[in-house]
């Protein structure tokens, strides 16, 4: 990528010292100031407002249409967030958030769900009025967003001030090609293999072997349990919740339709300090599962001097219709770079005690460590 000319705002990812200046700023408005942790080194945390509305179903609002003027006709009722509410298995949510936003011209964003929100099997995606896709914030865009809230495996108990999803702000084209990403993995060594895949991102795959005596290398979550409480930390008994995956060294691991499974990639993964990483699908054509719900990976994730040497990618996998055989080594998954306008003041670790550093097969925040 040219370097830019002088006077030019940065190209890239926007930090949280560049977040926390739109705030100031006014480009993105809040009903309360952000709480400590919102702003993370690339992202921002968004926070469920007061009321959430039961929908028929998922939608998009047509262009020059306000999710507003949608539910007006999709709403079954209403649920009053400024106490605990459950969002029941099955079920379609709309909250609007707590965050809205009046972006420069030159300023998008995208949203993903937060990695403790994907790894309860928790389906969220940001709506923007009059966006064409889920996730996807326009440049210049002025106006609310909400979140669309749907719990898959494990009711949830919610409230105002939850945050479930995170948003990232970007400045021009910041995306990493194939050569630009060879040449920082030849650096920084992104992903612990001697010859990594690359093609539209690094390659990621599944690690189905273990060191472990029990044979461990995953989680399966059950159906019908109790609550989860999504801002409770370690408030829940893995056994309670999750059984143990063992895999056939001969046959591999069989995932069951529509089971949700937690696994972890082979790889350790590096995201150096001056960029900002993204896990993506792999190919839709290589088998009938779906990896990884919550992809950001923020600055320093995995970096040694943050604490976090040896990460690994946990990844949350959904089989489809039918039952499919995944293989140790498999490739699952992409990631894609790009490049921060700046370094952050502060690095995903040891800076911000973040939950998942250095991490390898690991559940949620929300479980307490034990045997099964």
């Amino acid at each position: 990528m040219a370097a830019r000319e002088a006077g030019e705002a940065p190209i890239g990812i926007l930090p949280m010292q560049a977040i926390a200046a739109l705030i100031e700023d006014g480009a993105i408005t809040t009903e309360k100031p952000p709480v400590e942790g919102q702003i993370q080194p690339a992202s921002l945390d968004l926070r469920l407002g007061p009321v959430a509305y039961r929908v028929r179903a998922s939608f998009l609002p047509a262009p020059h249409q306000t999710v507003t003027e949608r539910l007006e006709r999709l709403k079954l009722h209403e649920i009053d967030l400024s106490r605990d509410a459950v969002l029941e298995t099955g079920c379609v949510y709309i909250v609007p958030l707590a965050e809205s936003l009046a972006l420069p011209a030159d300023i998008s964003a995208s949203a993903n769900p937060k990695s403790s929100t994907g790894r309860l099997d928790l389906f969220t995606r940001v709506i923007a009025d009059g966006s064409p896709e889920f996730d996807t914030v326009p440049a210049g865009y002025r106006g609310p967003l909400y979140a669309e809230i749907s719990p898959r495996t494990f009711p949830v108990l919610v409230r105002a001030g939850s945050r479930l999803s995170q948003i990232r702000f970007r400045r021009g084209d910041t995306r990493l090609d194939d050569n630009a990403l060879r040449a920082l993995n030849d650096r920084e060594q992104l992903v612990a293999s001697a010859a990594p895949r690359i093609a539209d991102g690094i390659g990621v795959s599944i690690d189905l072997e273990t060191t472990r005596a029990d044979g461990l290398i995953g989680f399966r979550a059950k159906r019908h349990t109790g609550l989860v409480d999504v801002d409770a930390k370690q408030a829940c008994a893995v056994a309670d919740y999750w059984e143990p995956v063992r895999c056939d060294a001969d046959l591999g691991l069989i995932l069951d339709p529509n089971e949700f499974y937690i696994l972890v990639s082979r790889e350790a993964v590096t995201v150096p300090p001056d960029h900002a990483a993204e896990m993506v699908p792999f190919d839709p054509l290589v088998g009938e599962f779906r990896v990884h719900y919550a992809g950001f990976f923020d600055p320093g994730f995995g970096y040694a001097e943050a604490g976090g040497a040896g990460a690994r990618a946990v990844l949350e996998v959904r089989s489809h219709e039918v039952p499919f055989i995944l293989e140790h080594g498999q490739i699952v998954g992409r990631l894609v770079y790009e490049k921060m306008a700046e370094r952050p003041q502060m690095l995903y670790g040891d800076d911000l005690g973040s939950n998942y550093q250095a991490q390898g097969l690991k559940l949620s925040k929300h479980f307490r460590d034990g045997a099964f």
